[in-house]
Order: structure tokens, then C-alpha cells, then sequence
């Protein structure tokens, strides 16, 4: 999979996001300079399929507090979500699912899925009526039975596109 470094990004930051070894980034770019990326400079993630091979995406609009299950830019399923409140707001961006771990307790519901964004991800909920509000964290919360449904339906790698 290939990232587009962004703006405030280090090679150490990005390999937190995607949750691989410093060392393991490094070298699968020979001829990076580890002290010097670019804005707007491609760097290969190892372990990663490409986005563009899987047929699925993922758009949420933080606006509308829903999550639109794509299939080859085609709607598939919109589910509501709850998303991060004041202080603490989603961050916008194109990211991709990284891991997913079933039953990750307390909060969390019963389901996790990971983003390339280090501390973010689409999970379940044990407040189901926080759902369609400002709410979380950061994160974007589903019903468990909608995040099960999801996790079940789309791969690791699937791209994730969160607007305004």
C-alpha cells in the first residue's frame, strides 16, 4: 500500500499510525531519507493491500453522523453513527482499516476496527443511545450488531473517508 505523506507527518508518526516497526518502514523505502519526507512524498506500507484492489470503501460524514458502506461507488448500506464531540472532534482524512479485534471490552462494544490514525477507529458501543450524536472521543461508534455486520463484509486495507 502506498501513503501520501501530509502536512506535520514524520516517518516515526506514520509508522505509529499504521502500527509497524520504525526500522520495517525504513526499509521497505530504500532511499528515503529517515530525517527528511516530504510533503506529498509516496512511501510504501509493507503488509498492506493496496485500497485500490479491494471493492469496497467507507465514507462518513461527521455532519450527518452516518457511516455509507460502498461497493465499487455504489451505496451498499448507510448505518447512523456517533462521533467525536467538542474538544475531542474525528479527524478528518482518507485513512484505511489497519486490524480489527473482536470483543475489545468496556466501551469499545463488541468490535474494534483500527485506523491508519494512531488512537482512532470504528467500534462498537456499550451506550447505544449515544448513537447519531457528538459524543465520542474521536472514535466513530456504531451498534455492535452494525460494527459486527461491517468488520464481517469489509477486508483490512479498505479505505475509510471521513468528511465535515
Amino acid at each position: 500500500m502506498i501513503h501520501t505523506v501530509q502536512a506535520g507527518e514524520t516517518l516515526f508518526s506514520i509508522s505509529e499510525d499504521y502500527r509497524i516497526p520504525f526500522q520495517e518502514l525504513v526499509a521497505a523505502n530504500p532511499g528515503i531519507n529517515p530525517d527528511l519526507i516530504l510533503v506529498g512524498q509516496r512511501l510504501n506500507i509493507p503488509g498492506l493491500p493496496s485500497p485500490l484492489t479491494i471493492p469496497f470503501s467507507i465514507h462518513v460524514s461527521l455532519t450527518n453522523r452516518t457511516l455509507t458502506l460502498m461497493v465499487q461507488d455504489q451505496i451498499q448500506k448507510v448505518y447512523p453513527v456517533g462521533v467525536g464531540r467538542v474538544l475531542h472532534e474525528t479527524p478528518v482524512g482518507d485513512f484505511i482499516i489497519i486490524n480489527k479485534a473482536p470483543n475489545p471490552g468496556g466501551p469499545f462494544g463488541t468490535m474494534w476496527m483500527s485506523l491508519s490514525k494512531k488512537h482512532y477507529g470504528i467500534h462498537g458501543t456499550d451506550d447505544p443511545q449515544s448513537i447519531g450524536h457528538y459524543v465520542s472521543r474521536g472514535c466513530i461508534r456504531m451498534f455492535n450488531h452494525d460494527v459486527e455486520e461491517l468488520a464481517h463484509t469489509v477486508p483490512i486495507g479498505t479505505s475509510v473517508f471521513i468528511r465535515p
